[in-house]
């Protein structure tokens, strides 16, 4: 388990990915201008879920396997970048679905896609093999253990960002922008977000 120093040292390493925009966080905002507070809601616990088996995958040593592999983590990298190119275009295809038919629901689950999201990111899975085993001591405890503690806890505190963005986004879209008009500009500007998104994961290093 990390020391009393080196948990002050995690928990603000962990801060700073929670807040630090990146394809989960981005997706949570583009739903949530989109679809209000519950699909903003539901795109955070899709984005939890999937971290969470990052974290599964860390603990079990697999991410390791991916962090090695140039070909795995290229494949993971554009498939994830691709299907975030697809929701963005989906988006845009569809946003005039709601004025034309107020009783017709967005397509898609934002839960699933924010699994989706999530898990197609492969540095969300570096991310938590290059920062947990810092923290972990074998001889003090189980490493497996100590990671799923240690990623569970990053995990909280990014679905809190997570959260947070979403609530705070549909307000903004149920009211300043709560218009007809402007919900078709902000799927338009979701979907652009998402395309542009998928765009920058694509070229990341």
């Amino acid at each position: 388990m990390p020391t009393g120093a080196e948990w002050l040292v995690f928990l603000g390493t962990a801060a700073v990915f929670a807040i630090t925009p990146g394809p989960g966080i981005l997706y949570v905002l583009a739903r949530s201008l989109r679809g209000g507070r519950g699909e903003g809601v539901r795109s955070a616990v899709g984005n939890g879920i999937g971290a969470a088996v990052h974290v599964v995958a860390a603990a079990l040593g697999l991410s390791a396997v991916l962090a090695a592999s140039a070909t795995a983590f290229t494949v993971v990298k554009f498939a994830g970048a691709a299907y975030l190119v697809y929701l963005g275009l989906r988006a845009i295809r569809h946003r005039g679905d709601e004025r034309n038919d107020p009783a017709r629901k967005p397509a898609g689950s934002p839960l699933a896609q924010g699994v989706l999201t999530e898990l197609l990111n492969p540095k969300t899975a570096l991310y938590f093999m290059a920062l947990l085993p810092h923290f972990v001591h074998p001889e003090q405890a189980p490493a497996p253990l100590v990671f799923m503690l240690l990623g569970l806890v990053a995990l909280g505190m990014a679905s809190l960002a997570d959260l947070t963005v979403a609530l705070f986004a549909a307000r903004l879209g149920s009211g300043v922008l709560g218009a007809p008009r402007w919900r078709v500009r902000q799927r338009v500007a979701s979907g652009a977000v998402m395309i542009g998104l998928g765009g920058f994961v694509a070229v990341a290093d």
